[in-house]
């Protein structure tokens, strides 16, 4: 690859920790993985990416397409694809080739590789995963690297389309909105005492592996012969090769803009039957009058509506939506409910209960964590205390952080409660033989105001009731991730506050949550985004303000590997 000394600001050679690459050589050590300016790359591609959301805003399609091409054919958005790649949860699992990218050196060149030059993708690699509240287990493709990487590259550019064309009450797989969003607006819609009282709880047969490939490759503004590559891979299963006719891979990185580009459209749909007056213009008088609106995640969705007759009708619209792009609604598993009896959503009940609105985590989802944490401490029979309180700790916070913005109080303090019995069961079948008084004083000791804390000198359990109970505001449905950054940025700075407290909130502020190492923003809690405190002297039992940041878990590990006389520093001082 072929790239020029520019004296230009904000060319490519500046993101490579400042050095410049000659034309024509090969990448060397001045093109470490590990010392590229990741603030620097990411700022290049975002510009692009502004400028086809400007683009598609103004309907100029023609300069969409040029800069759709400007930008996965850059150096800057090919780094991002293979860090994107190899930051993803499945980094670790390899498609049908075997291959990894774990060395500097290979990442770097894996970067260059990514060609559209005679393309072809390799065919997936099928395996079974659990079905999130099921005893089923539904089908997962994994890409090989190579094929992830290209996906990724090409979703650089086709999400700022996306994000455009979107549903404005679309809240999955998108920038900035999570679960959370969602529930606010579930919340903002029904909780008046005169709301909508029925509920369309929609469900889609096989979304993701029914979507038309001819719709697709009809209606998706990216390189249809790259898209084809994509969608006709083909997978692999027990060494049988089979053929995709129909579909977005669950596992591809482009699939969730895909499935959502499909589906946008639908709030368009319900708007004009309900929501337009005698002028054609929607109006509040239309919309009051119905009572029908939409919240999306992925591929599920809620429509209200004000009778049964409104939502029976709704959904036959949505039916007629879907067939078009190859899908159907399941007759079976598509409800309307009143609202007084409540529904299932994202993990939460949404109910009201004489006349007032309660969002809650639903049974199923606590029936699901109380199994996974009594699994754990059934496998951890022979484990240290220590070793089950370090394997416990990320189950409890990883749930509560997530219902953390619900009715939960009540909920958390009996999962407490469950935990502490089935500990208690624990402790008794290692010491059969030893007294109450005596078990308790090893595993249970005095912490704070508490007098029973299940804890070591070095780690204690953490209670899901110490947690905050912090509602997540609305978020403003007009606003662009690409166009409006001052107001996310403002808004994860406030989130992030709002949910941490004394001198950790002041660190967040300090640093207006922005990762020290990248600066780029921090998700605290939002999408499970793991966030360590980073010690600046490597002193761990500083612990004061000064000493103290927020960083990005990825961020804060390359940190330390390029950095081994500060981790090895760090270490003799937590073991002196």
């Amino acid at each position: 690859m072929n790239v020029r000394i520019s004296n230009t600001p904000n060319n490519e050679a500046e993101a490579l920790s400042g050095h410049a690459e000659l034309n024509g050589e090969k990448l060397t050590d001045m093109l470490n993985w590990n010392f590229i300016n990741w603030s620097s790359v990411e700022s290049h591609v975002n510009r692009i990416q502004v400028r086809i959301t400007k683009a598609v805003i103004n309907k100029n399609w023609n300069l969409v397409k040029r800069l759709s091409y400007l930008l996965t054919h850059s150096h800057y958005a090919k780094l991002l694809a293979v860090r994107k790649v190899i930051r993803n949860k499945g980094r670790r699992t390899a498609g049908i080739d075997g291959e990894f990218w774990s060395t500097p050196v290979s990442k770097v060149n894996a970067a260059r590789s990514l060609s559209d030059k005679r393309y072809k993708a390799k065919p997936l690699k099928r395996i079974f995963i659990e079905k999130y509240g099921s005893d089923k287990k539904r089908p997962l493709g994994i890409p090989t690297m190579y094929d992830r990487a290209m996906q990724a590259l090409y979703a650089l550019a086709l999400d700022p389309i996306a994000e455009v064309t979107a549903d404005k009450r679309s809240f999955g797989f998108r920038k900035f909105r999570s679960t959370h969003d969602a529930c606010s607006q579930i919340f903002g819609t029904i909780s008046k005492k005169d709301s909508a009282q029925c509920i369309l709880e929609g469900d889609i047969k096989g979304c993701f592996d029914n979507i038309s490939h001819q719709w697709l490759i009809d209606n998706i503004p990216m390189d249809k012969s790259i898209l084809k590559q994509f969608l006709k891979a083909g997978f692999v299963y027990e060494n049988s090769l089979f053929p995709t006719k129909a579909g977005t891979p669950q596992g591809g990185i482009i699939s969730p803009i895909l499935a959502n580009m499909t589906l946008d459209g639908i709030e368009g749909v319900l708007a004009d039957k309900y929501h337009r007056g005698v002028s054609g213009k929607i109006t509040t008088r239309q919309r009051a009058k119905h009572k029908v609106n939409f919240v999306r995640y992925a591929d599920d969705f809620i429509v209200t509506a004000k009778t049964k007759e409104i939502a029976e009708e709704a959904k036959e619209l949505i039916k007629n939506f879907l067939t078009d792009r190859g899908l159907e609604l399941s007759d079976e598993k598509t409800l309307i409910t009143h609202i007084d009896d409540g529904f299932d959503f994202l993990g939460w009940n949404v109910r009201k209960y004489k006349g007032k609105l309660l969002i809650k985590p639903s049974k199923k989802s606590i029936k699901k964590v109380t199994e996974k944490i009594s699994n754990t401490i059934k496998d951890g029979k022979t484990w240290t205390q220590e070793d089950l309180i370090s394997k416990l700790n990320p189950i409890i916070t990883g749930w509560s952080n997530y219902h953390q913005g619900v009715a939960s109080k009540e909920t958390f303090s009996l999962i407490d409660f469950k935990i502490w019995n089935i500990l208690w069961k624990w402790a008794k079948r290692r010491h059969p033989m030893k007294s109450r008084t005596w078990i308790a004083h090893k595993y249970w000791h005095p912490k704070g105001t508490r007098k029973w804390v299940f804890s070591t000198m070095k780690n204690q359990l953490k209670l899901m009731s110490d947690k905050m109970i912090v509602r997540n505001p609305q978020i403003k449905l007009d606003k662009n991730p690409y166009t409006d950054t001052e107001y996310f940025v403002e808004r994860k700075l406030n989130q992030g506050s709002k949910k941490l407290s004394g001198k950790f909130k002041t660190v967040w502020k300090n640093q207006k949550g922005k990762c020290p190492f990248c600066n780029l923003l921090i998700d605290i809690n939002n999408g499970g985004e793991e966030c360590p405190l980073h010690h600046k002297n490597g002193n761990h039992d500083d612990n004061g303000i000064t000493n103290l940041v927020y960083a990005h878990v990825y961020c804060h590990r390359q940190y330390h590997a390029n950095n081994p006389k500060i981790t090895v520093a760090r270490q003799g001082l937590r073991d002196a």
